[in-house]
């Protein structure tokens, strides 16, 4: 598997060698002369073979004893592709970690939510990335420090406790010995120009009052990356009040650990640009994990469209549009519901069911910046709704009500350390719940990868006009060569349609 890769000696150095960007976030190139670590894409020369070693994440380098590169920085690179087309133990705790439940819950709470003893999560991280949770959640708060320390002009206290570290000493000690300067130094290491203005408004984090933070990010991406369909389809199916397109940005209200937030993202041709709005700095690294895991930015997309390449019917439209990929989101059991709630309706009856939802239970926000006026309602305020209220067939009704009560119980769980063959057992078992409606959730929720959709009528009609079988068993059988990349596969498809979710908004 490639997540070995960095035990690939030969490999790495011709990866190094070429600066081959796709694999950056796949594995680490650590100088032992210099006794810093870059990317395999660093535009530095590369060192001698006999000088370089290789880790696979950017926590295992710092945990021996290795500095970022300040040329390259490798803390910024995409994360690995692993985490998110896996079902494991590893990639789930990473998942979790990237969600910063080790800050917010300890160790303790990180195996809690998988079931494994803390012993057991410490072992499989430490076989498999070098580091344990407390050292890959480390790692990530520097790189939330740094984010920071250099996008914004905010005192070093606030930043400390933004990025999740429990002291400003520790802050200060981190800093310094995973990047080789002190906080201060690495500011001033930037031109003025980027640090003259303090995001207006910002409180002191821990009291999370006043007007909310604005901050703008940059969000690498492996190329190639098409934003047609990935922003077309969250543009085209956006709830009114909860999401919008507005200015070239899809913006959307996001519901965080310690308050709420607003995310605009627009789409550039190397790299997402992201301006989040929040009430709470201390949800910047939850913020900016939900954020790339919408727009599915850790993916391998080279390594997608090899495999679906292998199909001469798929051939001509990866040759068309490469770089696609799976528009997800940021609230599994919000998407849950809105996957009921579109069943055998069209995507403008589904919005407007969502929307009257919203107005009626969701959280009202401020957006001076634009059309948002709600978060989507959580399941306990769905839960408490009356059935009755709900302009749908009694049926539907009843998977609704079943589905939000499962959600507001904790009966059914669905988050990014989801199990997904038992989340998709769950799910099955809930009236009104087909092959359809489990597997647009375990595609756009869970992140199932290969996650398949043989009776969308999407699907089955670009079947037919490909000449691909369109009946779902013989459709299925023929997708068994696209494994385990259906998922892109769909998008593929769904492309050959004139919808609106196809096209990035005029």
């Amino acid at each position: 598997m490639r997540n070995a890769m960095h035990t690939d000696t030969e490999r790495c150095v011709r990866a190094v060698r070429s600066k081959d960007a796709r694999f950056d976030g796949w594995f680490f190139t650590a100088v032992l002369t210099t006794r810093i670590y870059c990317r395999p894409s660093c535009p530095v020369v590369p060192p001698k073979p006999e000088n370089m070693t290789f880790y696979p994440s950017a926590a295992a380098c710092q945990q021996a004893g290795f500095r970022a590169c300040k040329r390259c920085r490798p803390d910024t690179s995409p994360g690995s592709p692993e985490w998110n087309q896996r079902a494991d133990l590893v990639a789930r705790a990473m998942r979790l970690i990237g969600d910063g439940i080790v800050d917010r819950e300890g160790v303790p709470g990180l195996a809690a939510r998988l079931g494994y003893s803390t012993r057991q999560i410490e072992r499989q991280l430490l076989a498999e990335l070098g580091a344990g949770p407390l050292a890959l959640a480390r790692a990530q708060r520097a790189q939330t420090a740094r984010l920071l320390v250099e996008t914004t002009a905010l005192p070093m206290t606030e930043i400390a406790f933004a990025a999740g570290f429990s002291s400003i000493r520790t802050f200060n000690d981190t800093v310094r010995e995973v990047f080789a300067l002190s906080p201060s130094a690495l500011r001033d290491r930037l031109p003025k120009a980027r640090t003259d203005a303090r995001p207006s408004g910002t409180s002191t984090v821990g009291a999370a009052v006043g007007a909310p933070a604005a901050l703008n990010l940059r969000l690498p991406f492996r190329a190639p990356l098409n934003p047609d369909n990935l922003f077309g389809h969250l543009a085209a199916t956006a709830v009114p009040g909860v999401e919008e397109w507005r200015d070239g940005a899809y913006r959307r209200t996001l519901r965080l650990p310690y308050a709420h937030g607003i995310a605009a993202l627009t789409p550039k041709p190397d790299h997402i640009a992201c301006r989040l709005t929040l009430g709470d700095l201390r949800d910047l690294p939850v913020a900016i994990s939900r954020c790339r895991r919408m727009l599915d930015l850790d993916a391998d997309p080279v390594a997608v469209d090899e495999q679906l390449r292998t199909d001469p019917v798929l051939a001509p439209l990866v040759a068309k549009a490469p770089g696609r990929r799976v528009p997800r989101t940021v609230d599994e059991a919000e998407f849950a519901v809105r996957a009921v709630l579109g069943q055998q309706v069209s995507t403008a009856a589904a919005r407007t069911h969502a929307a009257r939802l919203v107005t009626a239970y969701g959280d009202p926000v401020d957006d001076p910046e634009g059309g948002l006026t709600h978060l989507f309602p959580t399941p306990q305020a769905l839960a408490a709704l009356d059935p009755e209220s709900l302009a749908m067939p009694r049926t539907r009704r009843t998977t609704f009500t079943n589905l939000v009560d499962q959600l507001a119980d904790g009966t059914l769980h669905l988050g990014v350390e989801s199990d997904w063959p038992e989340a998709r057992a769950r799910l099955l078992a809930l009236p009104g719940f087909g092959p359809w409606t489990v597997d647009v959730i375990a595609m756009r929720a869970l992140g199932d990868p290969d996650a398949f959709l043989p009776t969308d009528l999407g699907i089955r009609r670009a079947a037919q006009e490909l000449g691909l079988p369109s009946t779902p068993a013989a459709l299925t059988a023929r997708a068994a060569a696209w494994r385990p990349w259906r998922a892109y596969a769909v998008q593929y498809l769904w492309a050959t349609d004139s919808h609106p979710i196809n096209f990035l908004p005029v």
